[in-house]
């Protein structure tokens, strides 16, 4: 039996989504941004395929930028995300999507000052 360890991008991916609080939701991209990947959400997609039931992961409060579930609305899992949000009191419109600006959580990462602008290219120009 062979131990697999966890990339640094996983662990963040796995504390992130355990911290969507029930009744919310999170994008894809937002845990990726969040994990410090931002163009990591296939990453963030394959987490949630292969560590969900290991870890408990709430998968359901994970959504498409759209709003939307990524499943087909024909399978079983769409029917179990569905239900699943719509227990915690989440609505979909008729269009099987939620309001993201209600619902989606408010989390959002933070940038390190190595990671800002310089100022001479921030809002407001040079002086």
């Amino acid at each position: 039996m062979s131990i697999v360890q966890l990339s640094e991008f996983s662990k963040k991916v796995i504390e992130t989504i355990l911290k969507i609080p029930a009744g919310k939701v999170a994008t894809y991209k937002q845990i990726a941004e969040l994990s410090g990947k931002p163009q990591g959400s296939r990453g963030v997609s394959w987490i949630l395929h292969s560590s969900s039931t290991k870890y408990k992961l709430p998968w359901h409060r994970v959504l498409n930028s759209q709003g939307g579930i990524s499943f087909d609305p024909a399978s079983r899992n769409y029917k179990d995300q569905k239900r699943k949000l719509e227990k915690e009191g989440v609505v979909f419109n008729t269009n099987g999507k939620l309001d993201l600006k209600k619902y989606q959580w408010s989390k959002r990462p933070t940038v390190k000052r190595s990671q800002a602008q310089p100022r001479m290219f921030s809002k407001g120009g040079s002086r």
